[in-house]
């Protein structure tokens, strides 16, 4: 397909799940951007790809030629869904590229790459999102206006849990430190993290952390399940739990003229939510194109994207600090 005049082309960096049946769907649906290429480093998917995209060939990369890229005026974002461990290199390389970029949450390993990744963007002042999907999400607003806005007064708890039984490839990548990071607490304790932050509008200062593992020959490299409390400076206190061995998805809060709460939290679709006048009743929307179109937005109208690199940063310090108290058995500040 020859670039549209309107749109900005997307190029997918690995074609795992998340690319396959949710970021190349979704682009099916944007207004301000379209798939114009994939980087992979799997020849036989080339031409799925290509057939089922209507790609062009030279829009098609592995991760031998990804440098290339810079030379192609078809290619505006480059969109990093790689293992954790790769998204520092993908989001520095892409940058040098000259190409704008999404990273993927988490956003990498630790602090030091996150900085490392912003630092490159800002120095070829191109634009750098984190794959936030939920910040664009009408149930999710609404939570953060309620919370925000202190519509049923100040916030005294939060709930919020995020998790699922793993029971894929017990040597898939997710389950290797190195390439992921930590378990549950970098894959589904992030959205948790994300809530904290969104509803209050804060930033945590202290965090108590404590881990539970029932299945350590699966989990020999990576957390299964963390409980975390962070602290807030208005008082309110978030009770957090991330895992890969029990069903969690929810953001429940307790302010002191009611409560309000999003019983599915996180998913794809199928949110659901309640406050005291009764039951949340949103548009269903896609999410990853609604996120994929705002950024594309955002570079056509050179303003800031409401998900930036920092937002991704200030996560895995949080992360951080609480892999510290599960270490040190005490409360740490973040």
């Amino acid at each position: 397909m020859n670039k549209p005049k309107d749109k900005l082309g997307v190029a997918l960096v690995g074609l795992g799940s998340y690319s396959t049946y949710e970021l190349a769907p979704a682009l099916m649906e944007t207004k301000k951007c379209y798939l114009a290429g994939i980087v992979t480093g799997t020849p036989s998917k080339e031409k799925i790809w290509a057939d089922k995209y209507n790609l062009l060939q030279k829009n098609i990369y592995n991760y031998q030629n990804f440098d290339t890229i810079i030379s192609n005026p078809d290619i505006d974002i480059i969109y990093v869904v790689l293992p954790v461990s790769m998204h520092r290199e993908y989001v520095i390389r892409a940058a040098g590229a000259g190409k704008h970029v999404i990273s993927e949450k988490p956003m990498a390993i630790g602090v030091r790459d996150c900085e490392e990744m912003i630092t490159a963007c800002k120095k070829v002042n191109r634009k750098f999102s984190i794959g936030y999907r939920l910040r664009f999400e009408p149930y999710t607003k609404e939570m953060m206006r309620l919370g925000q806005q202190k519509v049923y007064g100040k916030l005294l708890k939060i709930d919020c849990a995020n998790g699922f039984i793993y029971g894929g490839d017990p040597n898939a990548w997710r389950l290797k430190k190195a390439m992921a990071g930590g378990g549950g607490l970098m894959d589904m304790g992030v959205y948790c993290i994300q809530g904290a932050r969104y509803v209050t509008g804060e930033e945590p200062i202290y965090v108590t952390a404590r881990e539970e593992k029932t299945k350590p020959e699966l989990f020999k490299e990576v957390d299964e399940t963390i409980y975390f409390d962070l602290e807030f400076p208005s008082g309110c206190v978030a009770n957090g739990i991330s895992s890969y061995n029990m069903n969690l998805n929810h953001l429940k809060v307790k302010a002191e003229k009611g409560d309000f709460e999003l019983s599915q939290a996180y998913r794809y679709g199928g949110m659901e939510g309640k406050t005291p006048a009764g039951p949340m009743n949103f548009p269903q929307i896609n999410q990853q194109a609604a996120q994929m179109d705002d950024f594309a937005d955002c570079i056509i109208q050179n303003k800031n994207t409401i998900v930036p690199g920092e937002m991704g940063m200030q996560d895995i310090n949080i992360v951080e600090a609480i892999y510290r108290s599960i270490a040190s058995g005490k409360r740490e500040k973040i």
